[in-house]
């Protein structure tokens, strides 16, 4: 390994792109093993701090050095998979107006339709390794680094309003930001839906969340806030030398990734899986309607949003490691004056305002002949409603939607593709605001989304089903 560190990463990458490149491509999945064996791989260790005897600015100028080739590969394999350019939504559009981005943005294998795939069965898909690539789990920009990555319009505007700067050295955001929810998110709340968005249309910050909210929390769901919004060590922001930011950093806030009590889009890798390439890139979740949810967390072990909000600060910020924790300063809560607060004030983010009346049908008076098409195929031939039942299209419960079937593991970018076991099924409401979807954010549109259900779920549903269904999903 020490031979590697002063060779030019750019030549490397040359003289490895060069020598994978030593036959055809026979599918668009065959192409993920050859971006694979660029530089750093799996079974290439990377440089650590270690490696440079604890000198952080060598090592930092290292990563540095490294980074436009770890990003060109992530980029190539997005591309390979997904259709990413900016084609905004004409009639789907988020609370506070970022349209959507339309159509299906998956990449079908050559010569092979939607139609023709999704009659197909699962063991002809994988013989013939027609799996959509785009459907394949998402590996981590550097899957071996891992790590909390937070999309540039998020540090931006935190870099602005606290001076505390989110921007690893080592690597930058992938999926590019018309992907992504609409920043900074719309927020509401239970206790005041005759408000609207109480954000204002502000990112909130320690700067400015007493002044939006003095009036409308009552003083401990305010001081949950303060808690939310306060920046703790996490493991590559903190104060020691084995950190990811160029200077000493306070650590991240819930409410860096969960912005407004939503999403940006911010990932990083679970941390209840080992090894490390097995380990699954975890796209953060909304806030938003977490009081009617029972079980949280990656592993689904978590019954209280008082227990989700304790593990975060004590394991999920160290990637699991509790040795790591300590070094780096792991912010112990008060779980009767700190969490309980935390988690009163997250139990009262609610869903954007929606066209649903009380059991969560469409009012029939004011929806589109489309939706109601959608709405009777969500409850009725594509079997949504199967998982998603209820006021709050959830039935808080987990399920195996068992995706080998379809294809062949293999090692991409780090990652070893494998079974994603049981999924904790999400509520879909508001679910427009909230892209790209699935846990691990590889679906970039609702488009996606159905293709992805009408294959894994045998739906056969035609193309006209398919546009009714993202109607009514946008609608919800």
């Amino acid at each position: 390994m020490k031979c590697l560190l002063g060779v030019s990463s750019s030549l490397l990458f040359a003289a490895v792109l060069a020598a994978c490149s030593d036959g055809a491509v026979t599918s668009s999945n065959a192409q993920d093993s050859v971006y694979d064996r660029v530089f750093p791989n799996p079974t290439m260790p990377q440089p650590t701090l270690d490696d440079f005897n604890g000198d952080f600015a060598k090592f930092m100028a290292n990563a540095k050095v490294l980074k436009p080739e770890i990003e060109r590969r992530q980029l190539s394999l997005l591309e390979m998979r997904y259709d990413l350019s900016n084609r905004p939504s004409t009639s789907c559009k988020m609370s506070r107006g970022k349209p959507a981005q339309a159509g299906i943005r998956v990449k079908l294998p050559p010569g092979v339709t939607w139609q023709q795939l999704a009659s197909m069965t699962p063991a002809a898909i994988k013989s013939a390794d027609l799996f959509p690539a785009g459907f394949f789990p998402l590996p981590h920009v550097n899957h071996q680094e891992g790590g909390m990555v937070f999309p540039a319009s998020t540090i931006a505007d935190l870099k602005q309003q606290t001076g505390r700067d989110l921007q690893r050295f080592d690597l930058d955001f992938d999926i590019p930001e018309h992907f992504l929810a609409e920043f900074p998110a719309a927020m509401f709340l239970s206790t005041r839906k005759d408000l609207g968005d109480v954000s204002r249309g502000q990112l909130i910050t320690t700067e400015n969340f007493y002044v939006l909210f003095k009036d409308i929390l009552n003083p401990k769901q305010l001081d949950g806030m303060r808690l939310l919004l306060t920046p703790f060590a996490q493991a590559q922001f903190n104060l020691t030398t084995d950190r990811r930011s160029e200077r000493p950093s306070l650590g991240v806030s819930c409410f860096d990734c969960h912005i407004n009590g939503s999403t940006n889009g911010a990932f990083h890798l679970v941390g209840d899986i080992r090894p490390q390439a097995m380990r699954n890139r975890i796209d953060t979740p909304a806030l938003r309607g977490t009081n009617i949810q029972q079980i949280f967390g990656s592993q689904r072990g978590l019954e209280s949003v008082e227990d989700f909000t304790e593990f975060e600060q004590r394991a999920a910020y160290f990637d699991g490691d509790p040795e790591a924790a300590t070094r780096k300063g792991v912010n112990t809560l008060d779980r009767a004056t700190q969490v309980h607060a935390m988690a009163e004030m997250i139990r009262i983010i609610d869903f954007p305002p929606s066209n649903l009346d009380v059991f969560g049908k469409l009012d029939r008076h004011h929806a589109s002949n489309a939706e109601l098409r959608g709405e009777s195929l969500f409850f009725g031939k594509a079997k949504c409603a199967s998982c998603h039942d209820g006021a709050g299209f959830t039935d808080n419960s987990m399920h195996d939607l068992q995706a080998e079937r379809f294809f062949n593991h293999r090692m991409v970018n780090g990652q070893q593709t494998k079974d994603d076991g049981p999924i904790k099924t999400f509520s879909l409401r508001g679910i427009k605001d909230t892209p790209p979807y699935l846990h691990d954010g590889r679906l970039l549109t609702l488009e996606d989304t159905v293709e992805f259900f009408n294959l894994i779920l045998g739906l056969r549903l035609s193309t006209a089903e398919k546009e009714d269904l993202v109607s009514y999903l946008c609608a919800l």
